[in-house]
C-alpha cells in the first residue's frame, strides 16, 4: 500500500505543479497596456523628449539678457602715482620775482633748489579689490536667434515622432507575437483534434481486423498515421512553447508562473480599401518621412544661420561695480552704459565654407527623403498585396474546409460500411487538418500584414478602430477625409 502511495504521489506531482501555475486571459488591449507599462523603449523615448526640450531651451536663452558678477582681488606690483617735476613750477615764478625786483638772487636760488626735485602723486594703492555686475542684451544677431528657435522647435517634433515611432514598432511586434500564441493555440487545437479522430479511427480498425472486416495492412495503416498525428500534436505542443515564452517576455511575466490565455480572436475582414488610401498616408504620417522632413527644416535654418554671419551683432551692454576698495571714484565711474556692434568682415572664407556645407546638407536629405517615399511606396504595396493574398486564401479556403468536412464524414459511413479503406479516411482526415492550418495561417498573415501596414503608414490606432468594427473602407475614408483633405 505505501508503494501505491508513493507512485500515485510522483504521478500527480506534475499536476500540482501545472495546479499552481495560474491562468491568465488576456485580450489584446490588455496586452498592450500591460506591454507599455514601465517599458525601457516607451522609457527612453520619453527621456529623449525630455532631453530635446532641455536642447530647445538652451537656444531660447539666447533671447534674454546674460547677467553675470565678477570680483578680483589684485596687489600692483607699482604704486600708480604721477611724477610731475617742481621746476614747471618755479621757473615761472622766478621770472615774476625778477620782474617785480630786479636782480634778487635770495628768492631765485631757493626757487631753483626747489625746483630741483620732483612731486610724486599716489593715484592708487597696491592693493585693489571690486566686485561688478555686467549685463549684455543682443537686440539684432542678424537672426541667429530666430532660427535657432525653429531649430529647437523641430528638435522637440523629431523626438516626439520617434516616440510614437517606437509605440507603433513595439505594438507591431506585440501584435505578432500575441497573435502567434493564439495561432499556436489554434493549430495545437487541429492537431489535438485530428490525433483524438485518428485514434478513434484505430480503435474503430481494431474491432473491425477482429471481425475480419478489413485487413491487417489498413489496420496498420491507421496505426501509422495515428503515431504521425501524435507526434504533430507534441510537436505543436513545443511550438506553443516557445510562441508563450515569447509573449511573456514581451510582457516582461514569468513563464513559469503564469499561462496566457490570449482571448481575442485571429480575424480577416470582408473588404479592405484601396491600396491609394495607405499611400496618400506616407508623405504627412510616416515615421521616417515625418523625421526626414524636420532634419529638412533643421538644415534650412541652419543653412539661415550661416548666412547671418555676413551680417552685424548689435548689442546693449552695462557694468555696475557694485564694491570697490582703494579705487577713488574720480578715477573709475561706478555704472557704465552703452551699446556695440561687431562685424566679421573677413574671416578667411570660413563663412562661404559654411553656407556651402549646409546647402550640400539640405540637399542631401531632400535626395533621402525623396527615396524613402519610393522605396515605403513599394513596402506598402508590398502589404498591401499581402493583405489581399490572405483575403482571398480565407475565402477559398472557407469553401474547402465545408468540402473536406462532408468528404470526411462521407468516408468514415463509407468505412463503416466496408465501402471505402482506411487509407481513404485517414486521408480526409489529414486533408481537413491542413486545410483547417491553412485558415488559420492565412488570418495570422492578415493580422500581422495589417498591423505592420498601419505602423508603416504612420497611423497604428487604426488597426484598433479596424479590428472594432468590419467597415475598414469607411473608417479609412473618414479618417483620410478628417486628418489629410485640406494639407
Amino acid at each position: 500500500m505505501p508503494y501505491i502511495i508513493q507512485i500515485l504521489a510522483i504521478l500527480c506531482f506534475p499536476l500540482s505543479l501545472q495546479a499552481q501555475k495560474g491562468k491568465h486571459f488576456l485580450t489584446l488591449q490588455e496586452a498592450t497596456e500591460l506591454m507599455n507599462r514601465n517599458n525601457p523603449t516607451l522609457q527612453m523615448a520619453e527621456k529623449a523628449v525630455g532631453i530635446a526640450r532641455g536642447e530647445r531651451q538652451k537656444l531660447n536663452a539666447f533671447w534674454y539678457p546674460m547677467l553675470n558678477a565678477s570680483g578680483m582681488v589684485v596687489h600692483l606690483s607699482n604704486k600708480v602715482e604721477v611724477k610731475q617735476p617742481l621746476n614747471t613750477y618755479t621757473e615761472p615764478a622766478k621770472e615774476w620775482i625778477q620782474s617785480v625786483i630786479p636782480g634778487e638772487q635770495l628768492i631765485s636760488s631757493i626757487l631753483n633748489q626747489v625746483g630741483n626735485y620732483t612731486l610724486s602723486v599716489p593715484l592708487l594703492q597696491r592693493n585693489l579689490t571690486t566686485i561688478d555686475a555686467t549685463i549684455s542684451w543682443p537686440v539684432f544677431t542678424g537672426g541667429k536667434r530666430m532660427y535657432a528657435t525653429r531649430i529647437g522647435n523641430r528638435m522637440v517634433d523629431m523626438a516626439q515622432v520617434g516616440q510614437a515611432e517606437a509605440h507603433a514598432l513595439l505594438q507591431t511586434e506585440l501584435i505578432e507575437t500575441y497573435y502567434a500564441l493564439q495561432l499556436a493555440n489554434k493549430i495545437l487545437e487541429v492537431k489535438e483534434q485530428t490525433y483524438q479522430s485518428l485514434q478513434q479511427h484505430y480503435d474503430h480498425a481494431l474491432k473491425l481486423e477482429a471481425n475480419g472486416l478489413i485487413t491487417k495492412a489498413e489496420r496498420l495503416f491507421a496505426e501509422v498515421n495515428r503515431q504521425e498525428a501524435k507526434r504533430e500534436w507534441e510537436a505543436a505542443k513545443k511550438e506553443r512553447e516557445v510562441a508563450h515564452r515569447a509573449l511573456c517576455s514581451l510582457l516582461d511575466m514569468e513563464e513559469a508562473k503564469v499561462d496566457i490565455l490570449p482571448v481575442s480572436p485571429l480575424f480577416v475582414t470582408d473588404e479592405i480599401p484601396d491600396s491609394i488610401f495607405f499611400k496618400c498616408l506616407i508623405p504627412s504620417t510616416n515615421y521616417k518621412i515625418s523625421r526626414l522632413r524636420l532634419e529638412e527644416s533643421i538644415a534650412d535654418n541652419q543653412l539661415r544661420i550661416s548666412k547671418s554671419a555676413y551680417l552685424p551683432t548689435i548689442a546693449l551692454f552695462g557694468k555696475q561695480t557694485l564694491y570697490a576698495r582703494n579705487l577713488p571714484r574720480n578715477l573709475m565711474p561706478r555704472t557704465l552704459i552703452g551699446i556695440g556692434f561687431t562685424w566679421n568682415l573677413f574671416d578667411g572664407l570660413n563663412r562661404e565654407a559654411d553656407v556651402r556645407v549646409a546647402r550640400l546638407a539640405k540637399e542631401t536629405i531632400a535626395l533621402e527623403k525623396e527615396k524613402a517615399e519610393n522605396t515605403l511606396d513599394v513596402l506598402v504595396q508590398k502589404l498591401y498585396s499581402e493583405l489581399q493574398e490572405a483575403q482571398d486564401e480565407v475565402s477559398t479556403l472557407k469553401t474547402t474546409i465545408a468540402m473536406s468536412e462532408e468528404l470526411l464524414r462521407i468516408r468514415r459511413k463509407s468505412f463503416d460500411e466496408g465501402m471505402a479503406t482506411s487509407t481513404e479516411v485517414v486521408d480526409a482526415e489529414v486533408m481537413l487538418s491542413k486545410v483547417r492550418i491553412a485558415m488559420l495561417l492565412a488570418s495570422y498573415q492578415f493580422d500581422v500584414s495589417l498591423a505592420s501596414l498601419c505602423s508603416v503608414c504612420g497611423v497604428p490606432d487604426m488597426f484598433w478602430k479596424i479590428l472594432e468594427s468590419p467597415q475598414i473602407t469607411q473608417i479609412f475614408t473618414d479618417y483620410f477625409k478628417v486628418n489629410y483633405a485640406y494639407r
